[in-house]
């Protein structure tokens, strides 16, 4: 992507990086794990612009200590990350610890970030993702158990305001997890109930500031799609860092614009449709290596609508780029849209953060039978560590 003065002056006198442990992640920029789209291939994309912390999809704890093909394929280090960060999702402290050994001993990670902001329905109705936090003594125990199990290896906590703004947990989860030795807790500044919809709350990350304590970093994340959005998070809040997810779907430049806006540099413009369809070929190439040919290409499928989006290529080439079925064809149809469209065509800047990906809900959060009524029960729910990985 070729970098094009921004709106003039710096826009800040530069951000501290970000201490996970031994880790410095300068920009302090973490990428959300993200169910199918945050693959290997999709971080080297993104690392290519800059990148930051580049997280895992999410990997079922119980799943890693049985065995799991499905579960170890998403743990294995990429070559050439810098660092091997880990999402894992278990509500079973046992599970959790021996997940977080084998991560650590057998398959050197570098980083373990523990989810307990999943929204969705069949994760929650288990009493795990975001609803877990509800149950304070047994998250407390999973965090614990988590953090024992990595020794030297920092482990940091994800999670949601509270499952609906009757049932807030942020403040006081995050003062459990930093008790319980985290070294860092990330806030989506969103109710499950919420899921995707609305602004997010970011004076909710504020209030998390104020309730840990100073030595431990906290993280902010929803709705920043843009380097100035992050800027203004930091800003308004006090947080540490920013954590991006649907930002960066089609956008994976949006670590390049955070780079900056964090350095106090011109902010890249958008780039032209000749250099998003060189990303495209890129993304797409990697995926083919990571999953095989007809995997790859299908798997690409999603990500042309984020990539294409307020670009005026028109209705026919889109749909030829969906409908290749292997490499050659979408590189063929790769080809042709620029043939078709301009290709020196630059969004505004406004079109350029569009919002993209889920915008669900509110949806009411379903959570078992009396998961309101013993907060202080410890018991792991029954089943939640049968879901699958990536979910």
């Amino acid at each position: 992507m070729t970098a094009a003065p921004g709106p003039g002056a710096p826009v800040a006198p530069g951000v501290a990086p970000l201490h996970l442990g031994p880790i410095a992640v300068d920009p302090p920029v973490v990428l959300a794990p993200m169910a199918g789209v945050t693959n290997p291939a999709f971080r080297a994309v993104c690392r290519s612009f800059g990148g930051g912390l580049l997280v895992s999809e999410m990997v079922n704890a119980r799943g890693l200590v049985e065995g799991s093909d499905r579960s170890e394929a998403l743990v294995a280090r990429e070559a050439g990350a810098p660092h091997h960060s880990v999402q894992l999702y278990g509500t079973d402290p046992v599970a959790m610890g021996a997940a977080v050994h084998r991560l650590v001993d057998e398959m050197g990670a570098d980083h373990v970030d523990l989810n307990f902001g999943c929204p969705v329905p069949k994760v929650t109705r288990k009493g795990g993702g975001a609803a877990l936090p509800v149950h304070r003594v047994l998250f407390g125990r999973v965090v614990a158990a988590a953090v024992a199990a990595a020794g030297d290896v920092p482990v940091t906590v994800k999670m949601r305001i509270g499952t609906d703004h009757a049932h807030r947990t942020h403040l006081e989860a995050g003062r459990i997890a930093a008790d319980a030795g985290a070294a860092a807790v990330a806030l989506h500044a969103r109710t499950a109930e919420q899921r995707y919809s609305g602004a997010a709350d970011w004076s909710a990350v504020a209030e998390l500031r104020a309730a840990v304590p100073a030595a431990v970093p906290v993280l902010g994340n929803g709705d920043v799609w843009t380097g100035a959005d992050a800027l203004r998070l930091l800003a308004e809040t006090g947080c540490d860092g920013v954590v991006v997810g649907r930002g960066c779907l089609g956008r994976p430049w949006l670590f390049a614009e955070l780079a900056a806006a964090f350095a106090g540099a011109p902010v890249p413009a958008p780039p032209t449709l000749a250099e998003v369809v060189a990303t495209m070929g890129t993304h797409v190439h990697l995926l083919v290596d990571e999953l095989g040919e007809v995997t790859g290409v299908r798997s690409f499928r999603k990500h042309v609508a984020w990539y294409l989006l307020n670009r005026p290529v028109g209705r026919a080439a889109r749909a030829d780029l969906v409908a290749a079925e292997h490499l050659a064809g979408l590189d063929a149809a790769l080809a042709r849209l620029l043939e078709v469209a301009d290709p020196s065509h630059r969004p505004t800047p406004a079109e350029a953060a569009a919002p993209r990906g889920h915008t669900n809900g509110p949806s009411r959060v379903v959570v078992p039978d009396g998961w309101y009524d013993d907060v202080d029960d410890p018991t792991p729910p029954r089943g939640a560590d049968l879901l699958v990985s990536g979910g």
